[in-house]
């Protein structure tokens, strides 16, 4: 296969894996109108055979059908294991048909983080059943590949003064990191909806399918840790080397390296608030929340609207 073949295949792996994500989204959602249909339905049956005067009585197959929504829930998983491989075929095409990492404008960096979330997400899917966050985690991915498609540049090489391995390491860790943080805010705002609804004593039956709130603040804590480990590594060791080789010095106080800065202290303020004043639940949820939302600004907002080396704004 030539380049240009390699380029192609991209566009339409990418292209399809983009529809396939949007289907894996429209079938969690599908699975949450029938989680809500399915505890009503019960109660309905209950009254109804109390005015009978009688009780229905269950048969062998009853146990054997699963409900719609874990149906649903399955289908939902499926189409994001397909639309992750679909994905990551078309960031490997990329790697080919620019013949280096796909990662060197917001296209590709867009296209790959989202491909690392997913693979990200389906690992602790996995290891510690975490699909209740399945919606969130898919409809942000479908929103940062339709930024990313707005983006879209053709497949081709660096520019001479972006060629250098620390490029490769420096945006590798920070895009696992951004994967982590969305497990991470994603666990938390569950948990301030959970808690918010436990409170008021209306905890609803999409609510009820989540786990405990401890569990939640438990999950947060962990993948925010691990992920601020990455980018510290990530965006304040490896990416000022890279800048000293790619401009000759390692800080010049561009807006891309003081929003990462910003992100950093944000989540470092988050972590020692638990490890020192004790903070859970509500408060460092609120704190991790507005850590993401500094790390969604300086990937994407910084690159648009803030003049510097790494922006597309005038």
């Amino acid at each position: 296969m030539t380049l240009a073949d390699f380029a192609e295949f991209s566009n339409y792996a990418v292209a399809s894996g983009t529809v396939v994500l949007a289907l894996a989204f429209l079938a969690h959602l599908a699975e949450l109108l029938f989680v809500r249909q399915e505890a009503v339905e019960p109660v309905a049956a209950t009254v109804g055979a109390g005015a009978q005067g009688s009780v229905a009585v269950a048969t062998p197959d009853d146990d054997e059908v699963p409900p719609r929504s874990a149906v649903l829930s399955r289908i939902g998983i499926a189409l994001t294991v397909v639309a992750t491989g679909l994905l990551v075929a078309g960031v490997v095409s990329r790697a080919l048909a620019s013949e280096r990492v796909p990662w060197g404008n917001m296209y590709e960096f867009g296209l790959t983080g989202v491909s690392i979330a997913l693979v990200v997400y389906l690992v602790l899917v996995r290891i510690t059943s975490v699909q209740w966050i399945a919606p969130l985690v898919t409809g942000f991915g479908l929103a940062i590949l339709g930024l990313a498609w707005s983006a879209y540049v053709p497949a081709g090489p660096l520019v001479p003064a972006l060629h250098s391995y620390w490029l490769v390491i420096h945006v590798a860790a920070v895009m696992i990191a951004g994967a982590l943080f969305l497990v991470g805010a994603s666990a938390s705002l569950l948990y301030l909806l959970k808690e918010r609804a436990e409170n008021r004593g209306s905890v609803g039956p999409i609510l009820r399918r989540v786990p405990t709130i401890a569990a939640m603040d438990r999950l947060a804590y962990r993948t925010h840790a691990v992920g601020f480990v990455l980018w510290t590594f990530g965006a304040l060791i490896a990416g000022p080397i890279w800048a000293h080789y790619a401009w000759g010095r390692y800080w010049g106080w561009d807006p891309k390296e003081v929003w990462a800065f910003v992100t950093w202290v944000v989540y470092a303020g988050y972590l020692h608030a638990r490890a020192t004043a004790g903070w859970k639940g509500r408060r460092a949820a609120i704190i991790a929340l507005l850590g993401f939302a500094t790390f969604l600004f300086s990937y994407y907002g910084v690159n648009i609207f803030v003049p510097g080396l790494h922006s597309y704004a005038k």
